[in-house]
């Protein structure tokens, strides 16, 4: 699979969210998208990363994407519920649903874990996927096929020490997509996993400080996989959870 190429069009007039769009994995796949023929629609906090991303887009020929100002720490199930109704009236459908934003938190022994940390994490990185996925489903029925990708990560399907609260967010966000594929199999929306893998980014420049960042992979690298889940080559694909890295 990893040798999966899409064609130019691979994404033609399919609609795309994707949170955490204003850097690292979730601005590339948005600038993939777009370059495969998607409208994007960018989701983040920091208004300003999302422009750049928007301008990167429209310089580079592709369409007009739309900006979700939007912090998932302090996000209600409303907040989502008025973004599902927006992007319905908008554009009519959603056809995928990049679930890429996250945090990592601190990472120490388990006895040292607080309260506000545990469940900041758990806010963002699982209960956000929870209620905006279920704000979504009636803009992702309106799709002839929906695709809805969760990321994950190796902490989450085995556990490490010391990753505490993010380890347990990664299972829980494994289970999540599991439960959602379950109940939505032989439907027109699947749901699967993603693990990228060590990816030079800033979350894992914050777990590993001293590493040699030359030898990670670039988001870029990683494309070919949210490539294929996103694309209608993957019709079939649900419950899985896929390595961008695969050993």
């Amino acid at each position: 699979m990893q040798s999966y190429q899409a064609t130019n069009d691979a994404l033609q007039d399919k609609v795309i969210l994707i949170t955490g769009a204003g850097d690292g994995i979730g601005k590339e796949a948005a600038l993939t998208y777009a370059r495969h023929g998607a409208t994007v629609i960018l989701l983040g906090k920091t208004v300003a990363k999302l422009t750049a991303v928007y301008d990167e887009i429209l310089a580079a020929g592709g369409k007009e994407p739309a900006i979700i100002p939007l912090d998932l720490k302090g996000a209600t199930a409303k907040h989502y519920r008025d973004m599902a109704a927006t992007i319905s009236a908008e554009f009519g459908k959603l056809d995928g649903v990049l679930h890429n934003a996250g945090i990592l938190g601190v990472l120490s022994p388990f006895e040292h874990i607080d309260l506000p940390t545990w469940q900041d994490i758990m806010q963002v990185n699982v209960t956000a996927a929870m209620l905006m996925t279920q704000a979504l489903l009636p803009v992702l029925k309106q799709a002839p096929h929906a695709s809805v990708v969760f990321t994950s990560s190796g902490v989450g399907r085995k556990g490490r020490a010391f990753w505490g609260p993010y380890a347990v967010s990664k299972f829980a966000t494994e289970g999540l997509m599991q439960v959602i594929a379950d109940e939505y199999d032989n439907s027109t929306i699947r749901f699967n996993c993603i693990n990228p893998g060590a990816t030079r980014t800033k979350m894992r420049s914050r777990a590993y400080p001293g590493e040699d960042v030359s030898l990670l992979k670039t988001p870029a690298d990683l494309m070919w996989l949210y490539l294929y889940l996103m694309s209608d080559d993957s019709l079939d694909v649900n419950g899985q959870s896929l390595d961008a890295q695969p050993k």
